[in-house]
């Protein structure tokens, strides 16, 4: 069977991705995001692709600062939260947790995975087995509660780690050296941490990205995916504590990391 999604992931701005999702019997073309229009614009036509909808994830400039241009060159159709309509610019469709939109015959499901931001959403591609996640998750990482709480945070990252474990998680930013510097400290006796930060290694040093990654790597590695995993409690002095106020004391190391 002939693969239908074909991603393509473009550096922009200091550490941000685009990527363009392309389905390939149908032509259409969908921008994740516009952290930036000019590179878009120009993957576009290397690629001779007419983009047909941007997916917005969530309203902060660098996600959405190329809505406008994209859309006045391209006549493409805005997707983005319905808890952020009024701050997506162009937006035509609201979505929410549940909704279901498609690119060609793909079929993609919103989730509503908010903390980061109060209406963030996330696209599941679950027929090609992906989740284009904005700054919700990161490669162990996650990312900052600058409006919703951490028990929200928690229930939407526990969302997206309920997704099959080969789905591959396309997050919006290139943090993983840092955010493995981070994790070690706070589950520095596990293994699979320490043989994927070796990895994380050899990949930034030849100047290659370190996204995708599964959830089932994610799961096995990211510490803020394990706030229940007893080693981190007991590293933490926190064994048995409620999930949440562990998972919130680790957001707040990394905070002041």
């Amino acid at each position: 069977m002939m693969q239908e999604i074909e991603v393509v992931q473009i550096p922009c701005l200091s550490d941000n991705y685009g990527y363009l999702v392309h389905h390939v019997s149908s032509g259409e073309t969908a921008s994740i995001d516009t952290p930036d229009a000019a590179p878009l614009l120009a993957t576009l036509a290397d690629r001779r692709w007419e983009l047909t909808a941007i997916f917005n994830t969530h309203h902060h400039y660098d996600h959405v600062g190329g809505n406008l241009e994209l859309k006045e060159k391209t006549g493409c159709k805005i997707f983005g939260p319905a808890g952020e309509a009024d701050k997506i610019p162009g937006l035509d469709e609201a979505l929410d947790d549940g909704d279901m939109i498609s690119l060609g015959s793909e079929q993609i499901r919103i989730l509503n995975v908010g903390g980061h931001t109060k209406g963030h959403i996330a696209y599941y591609f679950f027929e090609s087995s992906c989740a284009f996640v904005g700054d919700t998750l990161f490669m162990l990482g996650c990312g900052r509660l600058f409006e919703g709480t951490p028990q929200q945070m928690w229930s939407s990252l526990k969302k997206i780690a309920n997704l099959p474990p080969e789905t591959l998680i396309y997050c919006a930013h290139e943090y993983t050296e840092a955010n493995a510097r981070f994790a070690e400290t706070i589950d520095p006796d596990n293994q699979n941490l320490t043989e994927r930060i070796a990895d994380i290694k050899a990949l930034r040093s030849a100047d290659k990205p370190t996204v995708p990654a599964s959830i089932a790597v994610e799961l096995a590695t990211n510490p803020f995916l394990r706030a229940g995993d007893p080693a981190i409690q007991n590293h933490l002095g926190m064994a048995g504590a409620n999930i949440v106020d562990v998972f919130a004391e680790i957001r707040t190391l990394k905070d002041n990391y």
